[in-house]
């Protein structure tokens, strides 16, 4: 599935290099011997790990994916063989308080990413990252397919569902020639791991709760959702990004990375399964009040990743809290997390060869 050798010495530009997953997929590019560039907005030190992991960087420019001018003029003053487009507003509650952002942010941010690649030769590969909100989320129990409908109740889920179809109008409109690059969509169920310090997180917020010795006010508690570890559908778009490259006219358009979806397992699983590395803490309570419609269900069926790419979620559960958990713990500790975030994406890659050689 992900071939190490492939990277060494490819250009590749991640947009949103500076967020959570942006810093944690740039690290790994690094160690793999890309050569990765970076388009994002200065990096916050209140949500993200991007100063703790500094990954090394060929060029880096801090800017706004809202304006189509900097991300034009950045891909082709680099030259990037794959893009990456990961610069988004990530966060559902605050697409309700900032609906105009977002919809900016993730639709026109999208389309300004494909202008930009259309316009540099040097592009062969483009993987536009969105969600596993995207689909038309009725609730009825069935995993979503890929051509499963798109829709999305908040300003979050729908503007990445707009995402969507602006990455397959492009696809359609201006990547149908021979030569010209090969662009997808890949959506990710819940994605946790260390150093993610976003507002309205679970996991961010069972930190903080520790912190304040408090339990953790949950408004949904037996949500269900597709927990994965940052490390899995980063393994996934990099597959993905591999094949785009080695076979695009067996490319697929888009890709669900998800867990079995019989695995199933409660917002209140998750943090339960946390305070177990804490001594049962912080513990839950549930929220009082009104809040913003948020979906009870939500499952991904990722046969199509498995099939297409070998893809598959290597961390059972029990391993994806456990691992984030110690992430946490160690960074209190006051422990050197570059080190300990390359430990772990090295021991995730030998998981991922270990399967292949067998």
């Amino acid at each position: 599935m992900l071939k190490p050798e492939f990277w060494r010495g490819r250009s590749v530009l991640v947009t949103g290099h500076t967020g959570f997953k942006g810093a944690w997929l740039a690290t790994w590019l690094e160690r793999l011997g890309a050569r990765v560039s970076g388009f994002a907005l200065a990096p916050d030190r209140s949500s993200s790990p991007y100063e703790l992991l500094r990954p090394a960087l060929v060029r880096e420019h801090i800017g706004d994916i809202r304006e189509p001018g900097p991300i034009t003029y950045f891909l082709q003053d680099v030259e990037p063989e794959i893009v990456i487009h990961m610069a988004a507003q990530p966060l559902v509650r605050l697409s309700y308080a900032q609906p105009v952002e977002t919809f900016a942010t993730n639709i026109m941010g999208t389309v300004h990413l494909l202008d930009a690649v259309r316009a540099c030769p040097s592009v062969r590969a483009a993987v536009v990252i969105t969600t596993d909100k995207v689909y038309e989320n009725k609730e009825e129990g069935r995993p979503f397919r890929e051509d499963d409908a798109l829709g999305g109740h908040d300003p979050y889920s729908s503007s990445k569902a707009g995402a969507e179809i602006v990455t397959a109008s492009y696809r359609a409109s201006f990547f149908r020639s021979e030569g010209s690059a090969c662009i997808a969509s890949a959506r990710a169920g819940n994605v946790v791991g260390g150093g993610d310090w976003s507002a309205d997180r679970l996991i961010p917020d069972l930190v903080r709760a520790l912190a304040a010795e408090a339990p953790i006010c949950l408004r949904y508690p037996r949500s269900v959702r597709p927990w994965l570890h940052v490390l899995e559908p980063l393994a996934g778009y990099l597959a993905l990004a591999q094949k785009m490259i080695q076979q695009q006219e067996a490319a697929p358009a888009a890709l669900n990375f998800a867990p079995d979806p019989a695995m199933s397992y409660t917002v209140a699983d998750v943090v339960e399964r946390f305070g177990a590395e804490f001594g049962g803490r912080p513990g839950w309570i549930q929220a009082n009040g009104d809040h913003p419609r948020e979906a009870a269900l939500l499952r991904l069926d990722p046969t199509e990743a498995s099939r297409q790419l070998g893809w598959r979620a290597r961390l059972d559960f029990d391993t994806t809290i456990r691992w984030t958990a110690e992430w946490y713990r160690d960074h209190m500790a006051g422990t050197d997390m570059r080190g300990y975030t390359i430990d772990q994406i090295e021991r995730y890659a030998a998981l991922v060869t270990a399967e292949q050689e067998t």
